[in-house]
């Protein structure tokens, strides 16, 4: 599945990112290819899935956001079982082997708040090949052009900018400085 989740990103390189009920029926009705779901929990979370696979589009579940669920192989088991997800979103990179394994595409988070977080990302891209996600998604997006080429030189895998990007120029910076794509919660870009 990671390969050809990356592919689809790539190709159409804005995401939903929803966090509740009314995003994801604006969701459904744009054009864009997939979602991050960032609400629900064990509960529901089958519910939303199958409505984002329903309308034909690619469901990640962000782990840490899923009331119910823990950073453990566990949770992914009951996301592989119990939904129709194509992957996950998380910021916890020891759940990234086992969702591999268990054929999720995979997106692991970072925060870019200091040098520390250029430290982590590139730390992880020295990872295995087993270890390493489909993709990472730095937060926020709209950070300067200069830090996205930095990180995404550094990066082996392609990068989402995600976080605060809601206009079209804030798109546009972020993939003509290297990124694969942005996620984001703004509906006017969904429909851009």
């Amino acid at each position: 599945m990671g390969r050809e989740f990356v592919e689809a990103i790539e190709a159409a390189p804005i995401v939903a990112a929803v966090k509740d009920d009314a995003g994801l029926e604006m969701c459904l009705k744009s054009d864009v290819d997939a979602v991050f779901i960032l609400y629900g929990d064990i509960c529901t979370i089958a519910d939303i899935v199958a409505r984002v696979k329903d309308a034909g589009k690619i469901a990640m579940v962000h782990m840490d956001l899923i009331n119910g669920l823990s950073p453990r192989d566990i949770s992914l088991e009951f996301i592989r079982k119990y939904t129709r997800a194509d992957g996950i979103i998380t910021t916890k990179s020891n759940l990234i082997t086992h969702a591999k394994e268990i054929g999720l595409a995979t997106v692991l988070r970072h925060f870019v708040l200091d040098s520390m977080a250029l430290i982590n990302i590139e730390r992880q891209s020295h990872t295995g090949r087993e270890s390493q996600p489909d993709m990472i998604e730095i937060l926020p997006g709209i950070i300067i052009p200069k830090m996205i080429k930095k990180i995404c030189a550094m990066s082996r895998v392609p990068v989402i900018c995600g976080g605060l990007i809601q206009e079209k120029e804030d798109v546009l910076n972020a993939l003509a400085s290297g990124a694969a794509a942005i996620s984001t919660t703004s509906s006017e870009v969904w429909f851009m």
